[in-house]
């Protein structure tokens, strides 16, 4: 390690001497023309140097030059390319507006002109998805959703029919950051995970890395899913907004000051109980059951070194079955974030951000009424720079320190008639903080290089009661002593470095090699022993009697563009060893328990898979198809007679096909088919009678499979929006969406239960339940 550090640091000290002569610093933003938002990832390329920049997530640029005169291209998909030529004898602010492209003028100009970035990047094992792709693709009851497109993507798997949960390479649901605006999302779910939380007029930026993952962003060891809000119209007022079968949903934003700030708001609501009270049965009438969403975001320009923005989600479920059960479950986060550009080379950030997520059942009344809540609170504190040191190098640190209040669970009775004992379980709290720094640079037209390091630590806080257990039945821990911390102490300090490193060797225009490594570390964890996410899994810290988990993986890949970059191929093969990895016993009692530790078994795990996607992203067709193969095991001593066993989300193989033609310019036809080996299980294999009564024999853990998924889903979307004269559109623009999910009836497996067969006792049958069968819907959307 001593020896690659002092390598690295050569290669760096090296690479930045010969840029000492640069003189003059060519800097700024890039925006879109029609509605002042910046643009991610937008380039600016130097043909003469064959040299350039990529704007930052807030649309800043910055590249370091001798003085001379250049002849500049900036180029964005989806916008028209601009030339510059630009006179660089002293530092130069511009800030650089494009213009959307026609439709007819698309194909031809990005052909042209779009940077190759899939093969010249050194980014792999990422994913980006545009809400125009996004907003194609067949929804669930019309409600286009991020999630579930995600779980479309190679490498990620779903945890279920009817849930928006996912895996990535072998990870557990709870192995992936979700992060809205830089706020972590606890439970990204509605209705269970029927549908997910992020409001599709509301989002700008999706990103998802399954690998290669940069040091700026640490806590999970398989996923980050970086989910940016839009920023608002600084030129005019605007609103969007769709109509559906179950829901509804308005966006309005405008400028606060022209050109200066902007706003943005939207929400979202579910109604469909609205029509409860015109059902005939009383035990419907007097059921609920919706959801709601809201977005905001603010920002304003104070000078042109610095910005200010404001952004939050608020989000509720409510289920009510009569007067029998309730509950409600939500998200909210809130994001200030303070840009500051130093001078035109170092680009800063000063983020506070909190985050909640709570959760409620209970039964209003009778001799069994009671009401428990939970959740997890955060707030943090993130200080990141980017310093654009020469064209060939950029340097990104910073740190983040978070403070985590976690409430397991209280239960208390309601009403004078119920004799429900209650149950609190005592919150707790803890700290933790990442360093970081990191690097991306390039070596000559070859090779370019991304290398960091991350620190890492967690810290727990009493008040706190750690429980000391005799194990030496493997089944059945047993507490025998506890070990009490005074509030306010801090105790069982954890740490460790994680470093990161990614090299790209471009064969030539069209194709490259890449090679990834990264180290992930997790302090924070999630009890469920279900297939799919739900609002009752609580999250618990690392303690004296739970490691943190780690994980390393080692990814390579082959990317090829073809047809002038019109079609992108990529190959990728993993391999990730996790350690520390949890499990749970037979049985294990998870809700309410203040011995839910002795439920927890630790061991090791490793996944291995490969990858291959085709992607189209240009023209009237477009679409991708993608395969992953993966396994995933877990070896856990207490478990399984110490043997290797699969995990619940082994699935094999995995197969997604996304097409989406545009038969005239205001008529687009979209298909998607999924397919994916059925999860793993364990099931009565026999059975057996002991003094009069029957009992199942069981199979190992997950050595039974469910039946394959597979499912089709098609969508139509006619435009009925016109154009002036001028060839302009008019002012308000409109569409109809009709979604088809699940085209041909296919009955998929949501669990398999078995029951004894009525008047024959001693033999049991295995009843599939599904949840859907085809589900049509329509959704009418507008835009002024």
């Amino acid at each position: 390690m001593r020896k690659l550090v002092f390598i690295i640091l050569i290669i760096f000290s090296h690479n930045v001497s010969m840029y000492g002569q640069s003189k003059s610093t060519f800097s700024g933003y890039i925006k879109d023309a029609e509605t002042g938002e910046e643009l991610i990832g937008a380039a600016i390329y130097f043909n003469e140097l064959k040299t350039g920049a990529i704007t930052n997530p807030y649309g800043f640029f910055s590249i370091s030059l001798a003085s001379n005169t250049y002849k500049v291209k900036i180029s964005y998909m989806g916008y028209e390319t601009q030339f510059l030529e630009l006179e660089l004898t002293k530092n130069i602010r511009k800030d650089i507006q494009l213009k959307p492209l026609d439709k007819a003028l698309e194909e031809v100009n990005i052909f042209a002109e779009r940077a190759d970035e899939n093969v010249s990047s050194n980014e792999m094992s990422i994913n980006k998805l545009d809400m125009k792709t996004i907003v194609k693709i067949p929804a669930l009851l019309g409600e286009v959703d991020v999630l579930r497109t995600i779980q479309m993507l190679p490498g990620v798997q779903t945890a279920g029919e009817g849930s928006i949960g996912f895996y990535v390479r072998g990870g557990g649901v709870d192995q992936n950051l979700i992060l809205l605006d830089e706020a972590t999302v606890y439970n990204a779910s509605h209705l269970g995970g029927v549908f997910s939380v992020f409001n599709p007029d509301a989002i700008k930026d999706v990103k998802l890395y399954k690998g290669g993952i940069p040091s700026s962003y640490g806590g999970r060891l398989s996923s980050i899913l970086e989910i940016r809000m839009k920023e608002g119209n600084k030129k005019k007022f605007s609103a969007t907004g769709g109509i559906g079968i179950i829901s509804s949903r308005l966006t309005i934003e405008a400028p606060i000051i022209k050109d200066k700030g902007s706003f943005i708001v939207s929400g979202r609501r579910m109604y469909i109980d609205l029509f409860f009270p015109l059902m005939k049965d009383s035990f419907i009438q007097e059921s609920q059951a919706h959801f709601y969403d809201f977005n905001a975001k603010a920002n304003y320009e104070i000078n042109e070194n610095n910005r200010l923005f404001i952004s939050g989600y608020f989000g509720k479920d409510i289920v009510r079955f009569g007067d029998l059960m309730g509950m409600d479950y939500g998200n909210q986060t809130v994001t200030a974030r303070f840009n500051h550009i130093f001078n035109s080379k170092v680009f800063s950030n000063y983020t506070l951000i909190y985050s909640k997520f709570d959760y409620g059942m209970g039964l209003p009344s009778g001799i069994n009424g009671f009401d428990w809540s939970s959740g997890i609170d955060d707030l943090s504190f993130k200080n990141d720079y980017t310093w654009f040191l020469n064209p060939n190098n950029k340097l990104v640190f910073g740190g983040q320190a978070t403070h985590h209040t976690f409430r397991p669970g209280i239960a208390k009775p309601i009403g004078d008639e119920s004799i429900f004992t209650g149950i609190e379980l005592n919150n707790s709290h803890a700290m933790e903080y990442g360093l970081f720094i990191e690097n991306d640079q390039k070596i000559g037209e070859k090779f370019s290089l991304r290398y960091g390091l991350r620190f890492s630590a967690f810290q727990n806080i009493g008040s706190y009661t750690n429980y000391i257990y005799d194990k030496s039945d493997p089944q059945n821990y047993i507490p025998v002593d506890s070990v009490q911390y005074d509030k306010g102490e801090l105790f069982n300090t954890n740490s460790g470095f994680e470093p990161r490193f990614s090299i790209n060797y471009r064969i030539n225009n069209k194709s490259s090699v890449k090679l990834s490594y990264n180290r992930t570390i997790q302090y924070i964890h999630l009890t469920t022993n279900t297939m799919t996410v739900t609002p009752m899994d609580i999250w618990f810290p690392s303690s004296p009697n739970v490691e943190p988990q780690k994980a390393d993986q080692l990814a390579i890949g082959y990317f090829r563009n073809f047809k002038n970059n019109t079609y992108e191929a990529s190959a990728e093969i993993y391999y990730k060893n996790m350690y520390h990895a949890i499990d749970y016993k037979d049985h294990a009692e998870l809700i309410l328990n203040p011995y839910f530790e002795a439920e927890l078994r630790f061991g090791e795990a490793y996944s291995y898979g490969a990858e291959f996607m085709l992607k189209k992203q240009i023209g009237q067709f477009t679409g991708w198809l993608s395969y992953t193969y993966s396994r995933v095991f877990r070896e856990i001593p207490e478990i399984n007679n110490g043997n290797q066993y699969p995990a619940s989300h082994d699935k094999p193989n995995d197969i997604s096909l996304i097409l989406s033609y545009d038969i005239l310019e205001n008529l687009n036809v979209s298909i998607s088919w999924f397919y994916s080996t059925g999860s793993p299980r364990t099931m009565p294999t026999g059975r057996f009678e002991y003094e009069g009564m029957i009992a199942p024999v069981y199979s190992d853990r997950n050595s039974v499979r469910l039946p394959d998924y597979h499912r089709m889903d098609l969508a139509v979307t006619y435009d009925f929006s016109e154009t002036k004269k001028n060839g302009q559109p008019k002012k308000f623009q409109s569409s109809l969406n009709l979604s088809i999910y699940n085209l041909y009836n296919r009955h998929n497996a949501y669990s398999i239960t078995f029951e004894q067969i009525e008047g024959r006792p001693y033999e049991t049958q295995a009843v599939k339940t599904y949840l859907f069968k085809t589900i049509p819907s329509i959704t009418y959307n507008f835009k002024f």
